[in-house]
Parts: structure tokens; C-alpha cells; sequence
């Protein structure tokens, strides 16, 4: 994931691409099928996604940081004191989900991440002033601020994962 500055400049608006870039993909993804699964979707050396683990866990991962930022927002924790949240890769709770959710039609994928995009939408459209700064504590990454959570979790992550696709896209 791409690491960003506490503060990304308007994340609303970056959320807003990147959910006119998920539907702009639709096609092309559609066009490729039927996609293989793929063999290893781990977090080894040898793990290797296509389109269908891409957007499983693209959709997964809108959800579970929406309830973690929640988390973080409402127990409203300062510097020193974060409240423990997140996972790492290897959460096998995460992995079950891709497992299972990359055999979900496309159709029902995308349209899942477009429901989560747009929640992230409606949720920071309504923030109040300074949640942003509640303190949470990750396992592996330490403390960070809700809005750190957002900007790394969700808004980078999002770019990151549509590199991935249009990657996958273009071919070897």
C-alpha cells in the first residue's frame, strides 16, 4: 500500500474516482472472462491474484475498515492510549473471505464495491470536526489517526488495487 500523509487531500473526491473507475472497469474485467482462479491467493512469494481476488478483496476490505474506523472514531482515544484495532495479510478471517468471495459473479463484486465506496461517501460526507484524530493502535503499523486510517486503509488502497487490475488488464 502506498503510505500518504496523515491528512490526504480531499479523500472525498478521491473516493469519488475511484468509484467512477471501478465501473469504467466493469467491462474490461467482464471482457477477460472466464478468469482463473488463482492458485495461491496467500501472502507467499508464490501468491499471485487475478481480477477475482482483486475485487474480493477490494470489497471485503471497504466493510471491515469502515467498522475499524468506527471503532477508532468512537472510542474517541488520544495519542498514547490508542484503542487496538486492524489486522495483518495473514488474518485468516480475511483470507477465508477471498477464498470464498472470488467465486461471487462480477457483477454482484463490483456492485458490492460500489455500495461500499458509496458508504465511505455518505459516512465522511456527515464527520464531525476533530474524530478524525482519534488515536487507534494497528498490530504491525502502530498508532494511527482515524483520518491516517482512511487516507492508508481505504483511499490509497483503493488506488492501489485499481494499478492492480489495470495491470492484470494490460497482460504479461
Amino acid at each position: 500500500m502506498t503510505g500518504l500523509p496523515a491528512s490526504t487531500p480531499d479523500p472525498l473526491a478521491r473516493l469519488a474516482a475511484s468509484r467512477v473507475t471501478f465501473v469504467a472497469l466493469q467491462p474490461r474485467v467482464a471482457a477477460g472472462e472466464p478468469w482463473p482462479l488463482a492458485e495461491d491467493f496467500g501472502i507467499g512469494p508464490e501468491a499471485s491474484w487475478g481480477p477475482r481476488e482483486v475485487l474480493a478483496h477490494t470489497c471485503e476490505m471497504l466493510f471491515y475498515w469502515m467498522g475499524e474506523y468506527e471503532r477508532i472514531v468512537e472510542a474517541n482515544r488520544a495519542r498514547g492510549n490508542g484503542i487496538p484495532f486492524g489486522r495483518t495479510a495473514t488474518d485468516a478471517v480475511r483470507i477465508g473471505i477471498l477464498e470464498r468471495d472470488r467465486t461471487v459473479p462480477l457483477r454482484e463484486l463490483f456492485a458490492r464495491i460500489d455500495l461500499g465506496i458509496g458508504r465511505w461517501e455518505a459516512r465522511l460526507a456527515t464527520g464531525t470536526a476533530g474524530e478524525g484524530d482519534a488515536v487507534g493502535l494497528h498490530p504491525s503499523r502502530g498508532e494511527m489517526t482515524a483520518d491516517q486510517v482512511r487516507d492508508q486503509m481505504i483511499v490509497s488502497h483503493l488506488q492501489d488495487h485499481i494499478d492492480q487490475l489495470e495491470r492484470i488488464l494490460r497482460g504479461p
